[in-house]
């Protein structure tokens, strides 16, 4: 009951605010699916053209699609789902590993009458888009995903390591009896910790995620999704085994991700286009909509795409570091949204000479004065 007023009582305030809640267009059609995994999927969409599946993160729901969503509608088909246990999808006890929710999805998709799609999607959402577009490698037609990693893809077992991901571990009974009536006190937390913009969120924005993750169940079920990690970990290792080939864009906010967000898509995929949205921290759509939302937009409807290839420089004195070899700093706030890493600058990321087409060859340097070896575009056709 008491945790029942609470998230009403935030609700008025969000509503009463200045400042406004995001949500979806009004003119998006609304319903529940159920998936064969054993949840109910809330989804809505609208738009018509090309279909297009936006697949949100962690302490947010669909609704933070807002500007995206009003924005690829008027060409597009937009599908815009809550993942199990987030918004108003239901909250079963299990089924949070990221394979799980790539078949809840697949049950979204062709419910609603389609088949093949882009796939766009944010933190915790970036895992279930790697997961669907490695179960269903012919449904997706173009991959986005935004500032966050993917379990078991290096440099995972790094990123575990740095304190930031404090909340990775956090989950489980104790954890919700920690945190039932203070959900907002816990969410900003990570707000404030991962934003590039103290002002965003903003409170109109804090005060609805709240009281999504205030409903009964809803912090169950939000921990979960970070308890099935080491699973996720494990089926991403085989899934890594065969090499994404649709075109796919890396996008990380400058103070957040970066240049990294490529780095490991490179791991998995063969075709990676990077993207870095100057000063925003981790939340994208909330810190830098307009410029997200273009750069979105530029690569679902661009055409054929390109990506970098290194051509070998002869300065062989350049030291460099694998992403296993690379320590990431250990003091200070990380800065990075759901991955505990902060202040690695597009500067930093660099090729090695020895195999410039090959995903390990990119490279993290630490504190050392090097300079980029040069690049020439590679046609959409040399990459495959």
């Amino acid at each position: 009951m008491i945790r029942r007023f609470l998230a009403v009582a935030l609700f008025v305030l969000a509503t009463g605010s200045s400042q406004a809640q995001p949500s979806l267009p009004s003119s998006f059609q609304a319903k529940t699916i159920h998936s064969p995994e054993g949840a109910d999927i809330f989804v809505r969409w609208g738009g018509s053209g090309p279909i297009v599946v936006l697949i949100h993160g962690y302490a947010e729901n669909s609704d933070s699609w807002a500007p995206l969503a009003a924005d690829l509608m008027k060409d597009h088909t937009v599908v815009v789902p809550d993942l199990r246990g987030i918004g108003r999808s239901s909250k079963p006890a299990d089924g949070y590993e990221k394979k799980t929710q790539a078949k809840d999805m697949r049950a979204v998709v062709t419910s609603l009458g389609y088949d093949k799609t882009f796939v766009v999607a944010h933190d915790i959402g970036n895992m279930v888009a790697y997961a669907y577009a490695a179960m269903y490698p012919d449904k997706v037609a173009r991959l986005v995903v935004m500032d966050a990693p993917i379990p078991g893809i290096d440099p995972w077992n790094e990123i575990l390591q740095n304190p930031g991901v404090w909340h990775f571990n956090f989950h489980g009974p104790d954890a919700e009896r920690l945190v039932a009536g203070r959900e907002r006190i816990y969410l900003d937390r990570i707000w404030n910790d991962f934003t590039g913009d103290p002002g965003q969120p903003d409170e109109a924005t804090r005060n609805f995620f709240t009281a999504t993750y205030a409903q009964p169940g809803g912090m169950r079920a939000g921990f979960a999704q970070f308890a099935a990690f080491s699973q996720d970990a494990r089926d991403n290792k085989i899934f890594e085994q065969t090499k994404l080939t649709m075109p796919v864009m890396a996008v990380g906010g400058e103070k957040s991700f970066g240049s990294l967000q490529a780095v490991i898509m490179r791991h998995v995929a063969t075709n990676v286009r990077e993207e870095v949205v100057a000063g925003s921290g981790h939340w994208l759509m909330e810190e830098r909509p307009a410029y997200t939302v273009a750069v979105i937009r530029k690569f679902l409807d661009g055409p054929p795409v390109a990506h970098t290839v290194a051509r070998s420089a002869g300065d062989s004195n350049e030291e460099r570091f694998t992403p296993a070899e690379y320590r990431f700093p250990q003091v200070g706030n990380p800065g990075t949204g759901s991955s505990g890493i902060g202040g690695i600058a597009p500067s930093d990321l660099l090729l090695l000479p020895r195999r410039a087409t090959n995903p390990a060859d990119y490279a993290l340097r630490q504190g050392r004065s090097f300079r980029p070896y040069p690049e020439r575009t590679a046609s959409f056709e040399e990459c495959h």
